[in-house]
């Protein structure tokens, strides 16, 4: 873990390291006053040498000054270097995230990845900057101060040793109690975000079901869960503060006790009594800051491991070693492929697969929720890798291509139609970076997106509302489907995404299809019959095997599956009307 973060402080090195020295010099000087002070005291004010009172005088401006900036730079430096780790972590976790295929961001959940970037790194930059100024700062002042009380008088300074000893064993009790509950109180803040991310997203359902109650409920749940686990982790580091106080006080009581003794018995002088209790000061300061250092870091530790996490997971999806740049066709053809998200599983989601699929053909696919239709096409652009088998695209196995080669040239719409915050535009050029206006016209012509985008008083400039709010479904399936366009791929892949269009823009769609894009291998996933009956071919879906594959003749002769579905919809109860529109 340590080895996984520390790789990300890269050109912040300078800035850890400088941390840590100034924070020592600061240390040097604040232990220099105390000594300097004493001096003062014995051979300035009670030998009544007013040129040694302002000469040491001075020398303490000074070496006050110089901490002073010392811990100035120990701020500004510790500040940057924490701040750029943070930001480097934050940078390393999300280029992570997009190299994760489907079955690696199935193991982590959308509210946990957000608290990760956010909640979690500042926890771990808080503890960085923590680590490099007062993880130095403390321990080193405890030893400077510890090493001068002794030079001064051991004997007192053997107090400090039993204090020392006294806040250690407290210190361990308190870190050991607090620091499993702070382990479990980040996987609350998973559940806390998850409601939020999930009510914002959802908020047109949640108002038009009136579930604002029962959403506040849900919140409130979650946010209390992370109280309650907070209180008891804090209840716990709240007995080390009256320890330490406790401690703190009846080391002074000591010593002042024992100090005025031996300043009777001239074995001790004021000066050096006041330096003690000085130093001694800095020792419990020093331990207290110590313990605080030490909660911070058993809170951040939990952070630190789920960063690692992110940061460590092996992508089950990767180049090999020489990939094949370029896709020389659009053909299909699936050899005996089983598949399961679970590859300890028995059971597969997809059987006994073997299609074979030219170049250009439309091949319509349809069958019952939950038959596995959009898991055979995610193998296709390897989302997923196949369990056993193999799926070839262009006559060469999947496996084989460079990734970004095979997804640029394996366009999908997925069922999920999804747009960004920003112009119509700029929505289509997800499509294709360098795609002119013209050419973003054209394949929203294709898609029959052109005829809506044209009543909107900015056209193609309307500004898109996050996640396509400001848009019907339907209107938002047909930008979808002309940013796929845009990539002018070799496969286009449609996983039921004319399902908001009526049925006569429908059929705009896949006549201009099948006539301006007969290179293009079209796979269209639908429920709709008449989306796919003009296919080259179809296959009929039935529990994650093929029940059938033909023409829309030859499956009304041979399918029973198919023909009851096109009986039913053609009675007229799987239809759209044909005048409907999208909204």
């Amino acid at each position: 873990m340590l080895k996984t973060l520390t790789a990300h402080i890269k050109e912040y090195k300078k800035a850890s390291i400088a941390t840590p020295i100034c924070m020592i010099l600061e240390v040097l000087m604040e232990t220099l006053i105390p000594f300097l002070m004493a001096s003062i005291i014995d051979d300035g004010v009670n030998k009544g040498d007013l040129k040694h009172i302002y000469i040491i005088g001075a020398l303490m401006i000074l070496v006050s000054l110089f901490g002073l900036f010392s811990g100035f730079l120990g701020g500004f430096f510790g500040a940057k270097a924490s701040c750029g780790f943070a930001k480097n972590l934050r940078k390393a976790m999300f280029e992570k995230i997009q190299t994760f295929s489907f079955s690696n961001i199935d193991k982590f959940s959308t509210a946990g990845l957000v608290t990760r970037l956010t909640t979690d790194v500042t926890n771990v930059q808080n503890s960085y900057q923590m680590l490099l100024r007062m993880c130095i700062r403390a321990p080193f002042s405890l030893i400077c101060a510890m090493a001068m009380s002794f030079f001064i008088n051991a004997r007192l300074a053997c107090i400090y040793l039993i204090a020392v000893l006294i806040l250690g064993l407290v210190l361990i009790f308190v870190i050991s109690k607090a620091n499993k509950y702070f382990k479990n109180v980040f996987k609350k803040y998973d559940d806390l975000n998850a409601s939020v991310l999930e009510n914002v997203s959802s908020i047109r359902v949640v108002k038009a079901y009136v579930r604002e109650d029962y959403e506040k409920n849900k919140f409130l749940k979650a946010a209390e869960n992370v109280y309650k686990l907070f209180v008891k982790a804090e209840n716990i580091v709240a007995c080390n503060n009256p320890m330490m106080q406790i401690t703190v006080y009846s080391c002074i009581l000591s010593i002042s006790y024992i100090g005025a003794k031996m300043i009777v018995s001239s074995s001790l002088t004021t000066g050096n009594l006041m330096s003690l209790l000085a130093y001694c000061m800095n020792i419990l300061m020093s331990l207290m800051i110590l313990s605080m250092i030490f909660v911070m870091l058993s809170m951040s530790v939990a952070s630190a491991e789920r960063i690692a996490e992110v940061l460590n997971e092996e992508i089950d999806l990767t180049n090999p070693e020489n990939p094949i740049m370029e896709v020389p066709s659009g053909s299909i053809v699936f050899d005996n492929v089983n598949f399961s998200y679970d590859k300890s599983s028995e059971n597969n989601v997809l059987s006994n697969i073997n299609l074979s699929i030219k170049s250009g053909e439309t091949i319509g696919i349809i069958g019952a929720t939950g038959s596995a239709k959009t898991s055979l096409v995610n193998l296709i652009s390897r989302l997923y890798d196949v369990t056993d088998g193999s799926i070839l695209v262009g006559g060469i196995d999947v496996r084989k291509y460079d990734l970004t080669t095979l997804r640029n040239q394996v366009s999908v719409v997925l069922q999920k139609n999804v747009l960004f915050s920003g112009t119509i535009l700029e929505n289509l050029r997800w499509g294709n970076d360098n795609a002119t206006e013209e050419e973003c016209i054209n394949a929203c012509r294709l898609a029959c997106a052109n005829e809506f985008i044209e009543t909107f008083p900015d056209k193609y400039n309307t500004y898109i509302e996050q996640g396509g709010a400001n848009v019907s479904g339907g209107q938002k399936q047909r930008l979808c489907i002309a940013r796929a366009l845009l990539k002018n791929p070799k496969i286009l892949i449609l996983d039921d995404s004319t399902s908001a269009v009526d049925t006569a823009t429908d059929a705009k769609i896949q006549t201009a299809f099948t006539t301006k894009l007969p290179h293009i291998t079209k796979l269209i996933i639908a429920q709709r019959i008449s989306s796919v009956k003009n296919a080259d071919r179809i296959i009929v879906m039935e529990e994650g095997m093929i029940s059938d594959f033909g023409t829309h003749e030859e499956l009304l002769g041979r399918s029973e599956i198919y023909k009851d579905v096109y009986e039913a919809q053609t009675g007229g109860s799987g239809d759209f009307d044909e005048n409907g529109g999208d909204r």
